[in-house]
């Protein structure tokens, strides 16, 4: 008898965050697609799978002492699978524990 996991479908949102928990330490993370809203966009069209716009809001420790770009680089850097298989569009929020704990706002963030 065959598990039912066995024909579970994973997701690029489950991929990515797989991915981010374990190369971020990401203690808090959001993952939305947003790709519906994007549907007459060429890159949905084009795509199998129409997931290719994400929001995304994670804090992690990894990210103390380095700014939003830096930060934002790192998010690239360890979807960059994702990012050349499909994956569009990403809104990133990136905070450090601290600044999520005081709710201290980051330039460019909306978190």
């Amino acid at each position: 008898m065959a598990s039912r996991g066995a024909n579970a479908v994973i997701t690029r949102a489950m991929r990515m965050e797989t991915k981010l928990r374990s190369a971020l330490e990401a203690t808090v993370l959001e993952i939305d697609d947003v790709s519906h809203k994007h549907a007459g966009h060429a890159a949905v069209k084009d795509s199998n799978s129409g997931e290719t716009h994400f929001d995304l809001k994670i804090v992690s420790p990894k990210f103390e002492g380095k700014n939003l770009v830096n930060r934002h680089r790192m998010v690239y850097q360890v979807l960059s699978d994702e990012l050349n298989s499909g994956l569009h569009a990403l809104s990133i929020v990136a905070k450090t524990p601290q600044e999520a704990a005081l709710n201290m706002p980051i330039p460019g963030d909306g978190f």
